[in-house]
């Protein structure tokens, strides 16, 4: 009994610690997972409190829910656009990465070139969580967030596959090429098809269930139980994750009522937020000061090495697809923009994924093991304070998120208006159900179309004075248009009304509309068969 109030007195303690940082950096420009980092280093400077960071605790409790979250708010029809762009750097990126370190540090400092790749692995995954929130603060360009964020989920579970690998290597002095390959595939497939597989199950459940705290219950099993299942059959939980959030964000949201939606959002919010805070206090708490100064040496060629390993990947395979995109003039994949990739490379931040592995070594590693773990640490550190606090000043340098005062207020007008005809809407809708009487109606309706009335005065009146901000707003109204075309064709495949060989060839037009920017408003070059 002592033991369970000692540590719910501890939770308390951390928990009331994250919202005290929350409310102080609301007055610092500074990310709050990096704040939590610090006020952690502080806390164990002053006095070390007796908290155990096992990996299983990282890796099953706190990395399914942040991971669910971010894959749960991705846009697939975002996703499928860059998705090659994508693979490209989770999994090829990983595996250069996991090499060049390695083979720096088996050149620079006294680790085994084994020992150097387990380093390499281990640190291989990007976790940009600081980044993506500043992104989200200050409104960079969509593709660009979705890039980041996207490389990061993909490549958590692939670093896990490839540091399993090259951890195997390490203790027993066996690798096979064609083995690890295999292995590879294995367990990255198998993630994948088992997150999608009870995505689509929790999909079609909740389609069927109006109770919005069931539909809660449901998402949490799916991200807890997809990480579970996978790792029972010895395939990738973090991608199982990954898929099972992807899945339920996009195909799970079409059988929500509003009110569910809204909850449901709020409601991982908040557990991301609580995982979050966890992950970082506890990289905070976990790292030795004394360990690091001792270590400086080696730590500053890992960070020399990692930072040289991001810079080839980042530059290296967008070079790579920008020549293909040139050879092959397509227009279906966009090439990433040079001042993107400064804040891809210097966005490749380190930590809760880094942190659980490197806590997983074996005794087996030897003596070296400890000083492997110090670099992580030593690592991770630097990302998230040195890289984490100086991102902001880099992407305002690149005026890669430069708002003028009248696209806030544009965007604003815009935001209030849609939420008002949403209301209005829905209005409707009970009224012509007979869910809600003529008499409360008519008193109800006026005012509202009044304030739709006056807004939408206002938002013509900001496009008048600044005539750039229309084009925004007619990309915006061409992208509903598309995947309001896009929609439809999937209705009608499901409705039996054309095959899906036609629905293939519809919606690849569709599709190259939606990469190009304009919608399909011209006839078929053959019209014979409309006639």
């Amino acid at each position: 009994m002592e033991q369970f109030l000692q540590a719910e007195t501890l939770i308390i303690e951390l928990l009331l610690i994250a919202s005290l940082v929350a409310i102080a950096v609301q007055r610092f420009r500074i990310p709050y997972t990096v704040a939590l980092v610090i006020v952690g280093l502080l806390i164990t400077f002053q006095q070390p409190l007796e908290i155990k960071a096992t990996p299983e605790l990282i890796l099953s409790l706190f990395v399914p829910p942040l991971v669910f979250e971010a894959a749960f708010h991705l846009n697939f029809a975002e996703l499928r656009r860059n998705l090659p762009i994508i693979l490209l750097f989770a999994i090829f990126g990983v595996v250069l990465s996991t090499f060049i370190v390695g083979g720096l540090l088996a050149w620079l400092t006294p680790l085994t070139f084994a020992l150097a790749t387990v380093f390499g692995a281990l640190i291989a995954a990007t976790d940009p969580v600081a980044v993506v929130a500043l992104f989200r603060a200050i409104g960079v360009p969509k593709r660009l967030a979705v890039l980041l964020e996207s490389e990061s989920l993909l490549n958590d579970g692939t670093a896990i596959v490839i540091f399993s690998l090259v951890l195997t290597s390490a203790t027993t002095g066996h690798f096979s090429l064609l083995e690890g390959v295999i292995d590879f595939v294995r367990v990255v497939a198998g993630g994948l098809l088992i997150g999608f597989g009870l995505g689509w199950l929790a999909a079609q459940i909740i389609a069927r269930v109006d109770d919005y705290l069931v539909e809660i219950t449901l998402t949490t099993v799916l991200a807890f139980g997809a990480y579970l299942v996978a790792e029972r059959l010895h395939v990738s939980g973090v991608l199982a994750v990954v898929a099972a959030g992807i899945v339920s964000g996009n195909l799970g949201m079409r059988g929500m009522s509003p009110t569910t939606r809204i909850v449901l959002f709020n409601f991982w919010e908040y557990v991301a937020f609580l995982a979050n805070s966890m992950v970082f206090l506890l990289i905070g708490l976990e790292v030795n000061i004394p360990d690091l100064v001792t270590a400086w040496l080696p730590i500053m060629l890992a960070i020399i090495a990692v930072l040289v390993s991001r810079v080839v990947v980042v530059y290296g395979l967008s070079a790579i697809t920008t020549l293909f995109l040139r050879l092959r003039k397509t227009t279906a994949l966009e090439a990433v923009p040079f001042r993107w990739q400064h804040v891809l490379v210097w966005g490749g931040l380190r930590g809760a994924i880094s942190l659980a592995l490197a806590l997983s070594l074996p005794e087996a590693l030897g003596a070296d093991r400890a000083l492997v773990k110090t670099m992580a640490f030593g690592v991770v550190l630097f990302t998230l304070l040195i890289q984490g606090i100086s991102i902001a000043p880099l992407v305002h340098f690149l005026k890669i998120a430069v708002r003028r005062e009248a696209q806030t207020e544009y965007e604003l007008r815009h935001g209030r208006l849609r939420a008002l005809r949403a209301a209005e809407h829905r209005l409707d809708e009970l009224h012509q159900s007979g869910l809600l009487s003529s008499h409360l109606w008519e008193q109800l309706k006026p005012p509202l179309a009044d304030q739709a009335l006056q807004l939408a005065d206002a938002l013509r009146e900001t496009l008048r004075v600044e005539p750039a901000l229309e084009e925004q707003e007619a990309r915006a109204v061409r992208g509903e248009m598309l995947h309001a075309e896009r929609s439809a064709l999937a209705d009608l495949l499901r409705q039996g009304v054309i095959t899906a060989e036609v629905y293939h060839k519809l919606s690849a037009e569709v599709d190259a509309q939606l990469v190009n920017g304009t919608p399909l408003t011209h006839l078929p070059e053959d019209s014979s068969d409309t006639k």
